[in-house]
This record gives C-alpha cells, sequence and structure tokens, in this order.
C-alpha cells in the first residue's frame, strides 16, 4: 500500500493552492481563485484516477431561498460567478450504500497569511482551514485506493461559501441536494483527529432604527437612534442570559456634535437543534416588542427624548439576516469510526456545511480533521497546519475507507 503521508508532489500543491487568493467575497475577496484553486485540485485528483462530474456555480434558483443568509441573497449574480464548486468521484457511479462522501472547502476568510513551509509546518491563510486538509485528504484515498476496487465509490466535494457567512448555502446544500453524498459522509474540519456527530447553527437579528436625526444644540428635535439602540441592547442583554448570544455591533454614528437618527445592533444566537433555533427566534421577536414597550414607557416623560419614545414603535424594525438552517445532531455505527476517538461531550460542537445533512435517510456524518480551530490559529494571524497533523489525518482517511470497503464487502457477502 502506497504510504499516506504527503509527498513531495503534495506538499508543492498545498503551497500552490496556499497562493491562489481565494477570500470569500462576503469578507472582501474578488476574482477567479476559487476556479483555479478547484482546476489545480482536480488536476492532482485526476493522477489517482478521479474525474468531475460537475464544478459549477449555484443557480439564482437555489439561492432565491428564506433559509439563505440575506447577504447572500443580495449579493448579486456576480457574487455566484466567483464562487463555483466542484464533485470529484473515484470509481464508478455506485449505488449510496457504497459510496462515501468527503467535503471540503477552499475558500478562506480574509487576511494576508504570509506562505512558507519550513520543512514541518505550512502557514498561510487555509493551511489548517481547509486547504491542508484537502491535500492531506488526497494522500489519504491515494493510498487507500487499491483496496477500494470498483465496488466502492469516492466523491469529493471541493467547495465555495462556507466562509464569510454563506453557511454552505450556495456550495454543500446544492451539491447534497443534487444526489452528492453517501451511506458515509466526513466533513473535513480541523477536531484534533476526533470524530464529532454534530455541527451547530446561528440565527442573526438587526435591528434597525430609521428615524430623524438633530444638530447637537437640539436634540429634543430628533430621534435619539444611539439611545434606543442602547436601550434595546440593555434589555435583550438581561432578557436573554438564560441562552447564548451576543450582542454586538451597535452603530449610529462616530461624531460627537450631531443626534443620530438611524442606526442598527446586531444579535448573534448559536443553537444546536433545529427546535431550539425556532424558540429562539420567538423569544427574541416576543423581547424585542416587550423592549420597546418599556423605552417608550421609561422615556415618555422625559425633555430630550420623548419624540423618540413616542416614535419608537414606528421607526424601529426587527429583521432577520440569517434563520431557518438547520443542526447536525446524531450517532454513527462504532464500526464506522473504529479506532478514532470521539469528540468530547463536554466540548460543545462549531457551525459547518455538515448541518446540511440533517435529516438526509442512509447517510452517517461525521466532521473529521487535523489541527485544531483555536490552536492552529485558524481565522486568526500565523494561521498554520503542522506536517505531523496532515500525515496523521491522511492515515485516518485510509484507514477509513479501507474499513468502509471490508464492511462493504461483509455485508454483500
Amino acid at each position: 500500500m502506497v504510504t499516506p503521508a504527503l509527498g513531495r508532489a503534495d506538499r508543492e500543491l498545498l503551497l500552490r493552492l496556499l497562493r491562489i487568493p481565494t477570500v470569500s467575497p462576503l469578507e472582501g475577496g474578488r476574482g477567479d481563485g476559487l476556479w483555479r484553486a478547484q482546476r489545480a485540485y482536480a488536476e492532482a485528483a485526476a493522477l489517482i484516477g478521479f474525474t468531475v462530474p460537475h464544478h459549477a456555480c449555484a443557480t439564482a434558483e437555489e439561492v432565491d431561498r428564506p433559509d439563505v443568509p440575506l447577504a447572500v441573497r443580495e449579493a448579486g449574480q456576480s457574487f455566484l460567478d466567483e464562487q463555483p464548486s466542484m464533485v470529484l468521484r473515484l470509481g464508478p457511479e455506485l449505488a449510496r450504500e457504497r459510496t462515501v462522501l468527503f467535503n471540503v472547502h477552499l475558500d478562506t476568510v480574509a487576511g494576508g497569511e504570509p506562505v512558507g513551509f519550513d520543512g514541518t509546518r505550512f502557514t498561510g491563510r487555509g493551511a489548517i482551514d481547509a486547504k491542508g486538509p484537502a491535500v492531506a485528504l488526497l494522500a489519504g484515498i491515494r493510498a487507500a485506493a487499491p483496496a477500494l476496487g470498483d465496488d466502492v465509490g469516492v466523491l469529493v466535494q471541493a467547495v465555495s461559501g462556507e466562509e464569510g457567512g454563506a453557511m454552505g448555502t450556495i456550495g454543500t446544500r446544492p451539491l447534497l441536494d443534487r444526489g452528492f453524498y453517501g451511506a458515509l459522509n466526513v466533513f473535513c474540519e480541523p477536531t484534533g483527529l476526533r470524530y464529532l456527530t454534530s455541527a451547530t447553527a446561528s440565527m442573526t437579528a438587526r435591528v434597525r432604527v430609521r428615524g430623524r436625526g438633530a444638530i447637537d444644540d437640539r436634540p429634543a428635535a430628533g430621534h435619539n437612534a444611539t439611545v434606543l439602540l442602547g436601550a434595546l441592547a440593555r434589555h435583550f442583554a438581561l432578557a436573554l442570559d438564560e441562552v447564548t448570544v451576543c450582542v454586538a455591533g451597535l452603530h449610529t454614528g462616530d461624531f460627537h456634535n450631531r443626534v443620530y437618527g438611524s442606526g442598527q445592533l446586531l444579535l448573534n444566537l448559536p443553537y444546536s437543534r433545529s427546535s431550539e433555533g425556532a424558540r429562539l427566534e420567538r423569544l427574541v421577536e416576543r423581547e424585542f416588542h416587550s423592549g420597546l414597550a418599556e423605552f417608550a414607557a421609561r422615556f415618555a416623560g422625559s425633555r430630550q427624548f420623548a419624540m423618540t419614545a413616542a416614535d419608537a414603535a414606528s421607526i424601529t424594525a426587527l429583521e432577520w439576516t440569517k434563520r431557518g438552517l438547520p443542526c447536525l445532531h446524531g450517532e454513527v455505527p462504532a464500526a464506522l469510526v473504529s479506532g478514532i476517538p470521539a469528540w468530547p461531550a463536554v466540548e460543545p460542537a462549531f457551525t459547518c456545511d455538515a448541518i446540511w445533512m440533517d435529516g438526509r435517510q442512509g447517510a452517517d456524518t461525521i466532521v473529521l480533521g487535523p489541527g485544531e480551530l483555536d490552536k492552529n490559529n485558524a481565522h486568526a494571524e500565523g494561521e498554520f497546519a503542522e506536517l505531523a497533523e496532515l500525515d496523521a489525518f491522511a492515515a485516518t482517511v485510509s484507514r477509513l475507507l479501507t474499513g468502509f470497503a471490508a464492511r462493504s464487502r461483509k455485508d454483500s457477502a
């Protein structure tokens, strides 16, 4: 069997991918970087025997859904044209029960990190999240390929739209809806080589005030969005203390010599079950109206803020920029993950594209990858991936595939 360790060609591929800018347009990236990175990845995969049954962008119809974040829906066609996703297939097209899917994203967050390799460590944006895992994945599949034969198929999704808040809605979800998944589905994210069977989601609410501003000499003549949103921020912080909520993004203006009549406040709420998300939505909407009523009553007699109090309900609106996303919450047969440690129950799960496997029957799903989001500085300055971590992931992928193939043949015997 070919060793799963990354060889010279693998290391050169990773450095090539790291040098191709693939920052999400939602974080300021532009250009054809993802097209180029995916083509380079497909060229390397072709040496193993992979073909490309799909390489395209999501359609406008696939994006025009209420569970697609508002920023994605409003981004326009030029945004979609720069966000392709690719499917690679090894072996013939087989029934789902004989197919394994690996999903990995090649888009990154913003931040120009120097690309390098010192013999033991790769640096650069995407080194661990997730270009490094993408290259190690191919090395692991290459090692297992002789044991797969023609009766076990492998799919690899190399997607866009994982970063920047797109939440997999323009990359992973459309591919899954087209049927590109298997009996075992592995989402390659940094987990410290511990398998995780859950993935959380989050919802984002925007409280927006659209009132009339005023000069600082006559503050009572305008609507004070700063005071109103500040009061609502305090109300949400107290009323939602029982749940995990990030009260953030309050902005009205930057100067001291005016009353700002417009502004916004953002709330972000993670959840681990879809039913919990629906409950949080109802809770936020209830407390929004309660907070407005509380503000109106408290400032009704105020010399400076009476007009703001009187008009608070008419100038303030609650908008959902992201909601309705599913969560993954399940288990997998122990035989599928034999020899791989489980994600500790005391550690919270995180959000990734695996949420879109929720409800798909006959499809066991795990999140698994090298490194850890915090320890390897994913999304932060100094992102890195150790060669040893990538080698270990390649070996794990090889064991997963050879084990799957052996069980598949035993079951059909």
